[in-house]
This record gives structure tokens, sequence and C-alpha cells, in this order.
């Protein structure tokens, strides 16, 4: 690959220039509408910026005091004079809360065991809502500003998500289960106190529900349920118990009410795109807002994306364009740049742009399953995004996406461009699970996690073989982080006739240490939710741990995990080694695995010098089992 302007031809630096990409993150709108903080580490680590909207100044608020990686969003304080971040040790997500001012003042603000994340920040200015697994599961705790007393809200045994403090503080919205149906989520409505609180009328029992945003005069709710299969936005009348529904044709996740309380945003999911569509609350009309075919997003948790003078904040991206900062003005329909993308040596044509298509899968490949073998399942349609290198004949990485609960959709993605530029094409999959199709298409994944969802990946891999006679079919690799690396490890005892080499960063592969280890609401929201207990179902947990069947390997496995890791801990990659060692399997990079454990690091990161480490690990590895090609960065 060669760099346009110098010439410069080495890989490793083009490694370099790629992974040091600047990256915006987790922007959300001041209280009066007029500036924009967000995380940016243009400067080469991450850092805390603000940007006047009107003048289009940006100022650089801290200086090393905020995390290294940009994983927790980050909230205004009500005068508009502050900013709270989460702060951790090394990635390890047992977050504190500090507060940044316009001076660069930093201060402590909540200091608890656990995790603790911003849920919501009162009006009053005096209020802190927190989730928080100080006493073991996640729940609410109020944070009172001025006493610096935290009272605990909230006492469920099932977390508690997405808390919401009403305009006036007097209320609290939040989503959580107290049936028996692990399937279930319910909006719940109480005093400022926890007190009385009361489960509002909506969807039916096994479908899921939760709280968007409070309305300006806090006496209704946007919610969003799929009781009708797709996820849809409601406006819940809190007076009348009355609810509103919008949409139904797509899987739509409602973001807030606009500030005249007469209209909404949500973000409606059409293939593998996200399109940002404004409704009139009592005309029922719809808007899709006019941007290139891609994906909006409008911040996680508490981003607010309401701008002033009836302007919308987004992030937009697509595949060969990185994310840049826009403005919506609604009144013109028109955008406004508010940050670029950097693009450093490179520009939107040296990125690899993503063909979608789809494919009829019953969950059962072609191929050899080692593991366990299954009878067919339900047909379904699995869409599948691929990334064409232009490397003749070109090896191929099957990139499975993590979550469960989760898609690959037509953004921008740094990992998968690297890829690209290092002459792999790469294979993305939203097998049966992913988000995007509705309820029903979720819950096909329930007590069955290595089961048709990895006969989906395995068959998309099939299709494109036989489909892409420029496929090298004697160089087809697995790669995947989280659920992904849970993928990888599957992909590769399950299937090991299709694989020629496989990474597993961070992945799962004893779901009975993975359950006992994790955090208590991964343990329930994720674990118990998907496959229940390890006690009652002990040999479903064994049979789709992949260290049960780790003797299948056939072919050359890199396994990734960070020593701080505490979604997934780095206790999954030292039991799959210690399987492949007791099974007579060598270590090394002449040997049949290759095993690396990275320090001061989490479940991934987005720090330039962390992703560039990756980045130069998962190149290595590459080139040594597979062998990498390079082409041009820039024609």
């Amino acid at each position: 690959m060669s760099d346009p302007e110098s010439g410069e031809t080495d890989p490793e630096t083009v490694l370099e220039e790629l992974a040091g990409l600047p990256t915006l993150a987790h922007p959300t709108a001041s209280p009066d509408g007029d500036e924009v903080a967000f995380y940016y580490d243009v400067s080469g680590r991450n850092e805390l910026h603000i940007l006047d909207v009107e003048s289009g100044t940006c100022e650089q608020w801290s200086d090393g005091e905020v995390p290294r990686s940009a994983r927790w969003h980050v909230e205004w304080g009500a005068d508009g004079e502050r900013v709270f971040f989460h702060l951790d040790d090394d990635g390890n997500e047992q977050n504190d809360v500090y507060a940044i001012d316009r001076d660069g003042s930093v201060e402590a603000v909540v200091e608890m065991d656990g995790q603790v994340v911003i849920q919501d920040v009162g009006e009053d200015g005096e209020t802190l809502l927190l989730g928080s697994t100080r006493d073991g599961q996640m729940n609410l705790y109020s944070h009172d500003l001025p006493s610096a007393e935290t009272t605990k809200l909230t006492d469920y045994d099932r977390a508690v998500h997405t808390g919401l403090l009403s305009p006036d503080g007097s209320q609290l919205a939040y989503a959580t289960n107290e049936t028996d149906d692990f399937d279930n989520m319910d909006v719940y409505v109480s005093d400022a106190d926890g007190a009385n609180p009361k489960p509002l009328e909506i969807g039916v029992t096994g479908a899921e529900a939760a709280p968007a945003d409070w309305g300006p005069d806090g006496d209704r709710l946007l919610v969003v349920d799929n009781s009708d299969d797709l996820s849809r936005s409601g406006v819940y009348d809190l007076e009348t118990d009355e609810v509103t529904w919008f949409g139904g044709e797509y899987e739509e996740e409602p973001q807030a009410f606009l500030p005249d309380g007469e209209r909404f945003l949500a973000v409606r999911t059409r293939e593998a795109t996200k399109v940002p569509v404004v409704y009139g609350i009592e005309s029922g009309e719809e808007r899709e807002l006019d941007l290139p075919e891609g994906v909006a997003s409008f911040g996680m948790m508490g981003g607010d994306p309401v701008l002033s003078g009836d302007r919308l904040l987004t992030l937009h991206t697509t595949p060969t364009n990185r994310p840049e900062l826009l403005a919506y003005d609604l009144t013109a329909d028109e955008t406004t740049t508010l940050v670029e993308a950097e693009y450093g040596p490179f520009s939107p044509e040296a990125f690899a742009d993503a063909e979608y298509f789809a494919i009829e899968s019953d969950g059962v490949p072609e191929t050899w399953q080692a593991a366990v073998e299954y009878d067919p399942y339900n047909t379904l349609e699995i869409g599948c995004l691929l990334y064409d290198s232009g490397e003749r004949p070109s090896p191929l990485i099957v990139n499975p996406h993590g979550g469960p609960r989760g898609m690959d959709s037509k953004s921008f993605d740094l990992y998968t461009q690297f890829l690209v530029h290092r002459g792999f094409s790469v294979l993305q999959v939203n097998y049966r699970g992913s988000t995007g199709h509705g309820r029903e298409f979720i819950r096909e994944l329930y007590d069955d996690w290595g089961g048709a969802e990895q006969g989906d990946v395995a068959s998309a891999a099939e299709h494109v073989l036989a489909t892409r006679e420029w496929v090298d079919e004697d160089r087809v690799v697995v790669f995947g982080g989280s659920y992904g690396g849970y993928s990888a490890y599957w992909q590769m005892v399950q299937y090991p006739d299709l694989y020629d080499a496989g990474v597993a960063w961070i992945g799962l592969t004893d779901l009975e240490d993975q359950y006992e280890n994790t955090m208590p609401h991964y343990r329930t929201e994720l674990m118990e939710k998907n496959m229940g207990t390890p006690a009652e179902n002990p040999a479903l947990y064994e049979e789709r741990s992949p260290v049960t069947h780790a003797d299948n390997l056939d072919a050359p496995l890199f396994i990734v995990h960070g020593v701080n890791d505490r979604r997934v801990p780095v206790s999954q990659a030292r039991l799959f080694r210690d399987a492949l060692e007791a099974a007579g399997y060598t270590e090394g990079p002449d040997g049949d695995f290759e095993y690396r454990e990275l320090g001061e690091e989490g479940h991934a990161s987005s720090d330039i010098e962390q992703k560039t480490r990756l980045f130069r690990l998962l190149d290595g590895f590459l080139d040594r089992r597979i062998g990498t090609e390079t082409v041009a960065a820039d024609d």
C-alpha cells in the first residue's frame, strides 16, 4: 500500500496511519442547544472537546483526565458550565463519575464500588440519576450534588435500564422485569425517590418496552415496544394511560421529543442502513430526513440530539465516508457540517464500499459439523455485507458481529477497512439473533447459542465462495470480538473444514465460567435471558461451550484478550489455551495456536495506541499464517 503524498510503501507506516485516523464519539448538545460536547482523539489521545455551533470554534477542555478509550458517554451539567464523564481503571468498566469545568478543573463526583453509569442529569442542577452495580444487580441511585449524598432508589432482582428524570424532577421512568418471563421488559413510572412504582400498560407480557424521553411538560413519555414483532415508537399519555403508536413497517427506535412537544425523532432500520425519521404526534405524518444512504446516529444513552433553531445533531457515516458531525436544519431540510471527517493520507475513494445481499439459510451449512450435528432449522432471510479488497485472488475474512444483539450496517468500520487495505475481502453476516428484524428474529437465538446463528455465518461464507470466483477458497479466516469472538471459536471447532485460520478476540469459550464471572447485569440480561442458568441447562452450557470441543481445532488460531475485561473475563481465553495444551496443541508463531493477553485494556478499546497494537498483532498473525498483500491507499 502506498501513501500518495509521501510515497511511503511500508505496511507498518500505513497500519499506524489507519489506526491513527481521528475518531469523534458521543456528541451531545448543551442544555441551550448552542454547544456540543464530544470525545475526539485528533491530538493522538482521547480528550473532551466543546464546539460552539454558530462560530464553529472548538475548544479542548481536558488534558489527559478523561479515559483513553471513548467507551462511555458524557453528559452536560444542567447549567451548561461543566460536563460529567465516566472514568475507570485501564478499561475495566468499573466506572466512577467525574466532572470537568470550562477552566479544565476536574473533580470526582461519585465514587462507588462496581460499575456506575450516568442515566440522567436533573434540570434542577442538583441531581444525578445513576445506574450502579454497587450492591450486585444494576439498580438506580440518586446523587445529590450539593450534599454529595447517594441514595439507592430501586432494588430489583433483574437489571434496571434507561432511567429518566421527569422535567420537574418529581418522577422517574425506567425499564425492568418483575415477571417470570425472561423475555419481558416493562416501563415503570415512580416518584423521584423510587416510591410508588407503577408499571405502564404497554404491550404484552414477553415483549420488551422501554422509555426513551419525557415530554417537555412531563405529562407524556416517548416509549418503544416490540409486541407486534418490529420495534415501534409510542407516545404514552400519563393522564389517560393511553398510548399512540407510530410506524410499524420497519424496525424503529425512538430517540427524543423535539422542544415543541409536537414532534419526535426516531431511527428506522432499512436493511443495513439507519434512517432518521421525524413524526408529527397529532397528525401521525412521518418525514425521513434527507441524508445519503448510510447510518445516522444520535448518541448513546443520554446523548441529546436537539440543537437550538429547530436543528438536530447527528453523526453520519457510510462504508467509505468516515463519521462527520452534522447539524440538520428541519426547517430548511439542509445540513451543515460541524466537524469534518479526518482522512489523513487517504480519501473516501481509498476505502471499500459494502455490497448488501441476502441469503436463505436453514442454519445448517453444507460443510461438516464437527462439534454438534444439527437438523435444519426454520429457513430465514439473512442479510450480509461484503467488502471487496480488489485483490485477485482475494483471501476472505468472515467477521461475525458482537452482541449478539447488534447488527452490521453500512457505516465506516476501521477494522474492516484495515483488513481490506491488507488485501482481505471481508464478509459480515446479520445472523438470526441480530437486531433490525424484529423480536422473533432475535428470539431465534434463545437456547441455541452455537446453533443456527453459527450455521447462518458458515452458510453465508459458503455462498460467497460459490458465487465470487475471485475469492481464494484456500485462504478463509474467521475473526470476531466479544460474541463475535465466541463465533470465531465456535466456527473453528464446529466447521474446521471451512477455515484456514481464526482470530478470537475477547471471546467466550466456557459458558458456565462466563456466567459465574461476568458482571451481574450481563449474567441475568444476557446469559439467563438467552440460555437460562447452568443449573437449569447444564448440558446446553457444556455442549455450546467452544472449550468442550477444543480438540476439533484444525487450523492456526490466534487468541487475544484484554486482562482487565469485566464483561468477558480473561479466564475465558486462559481456559481455552489450557484445553488446547492439554489436548497436545503447541503454542507459538510456528505452533498450532498463538496467544496474547493485552495489558491495560478491557473489553476492546478506541485508544489509538491500543488500536495500533491490535492491528499490528492481527497483521502479523495473518501475514504468517495466510499471507497479506498491500493495495494502494489512494489513486
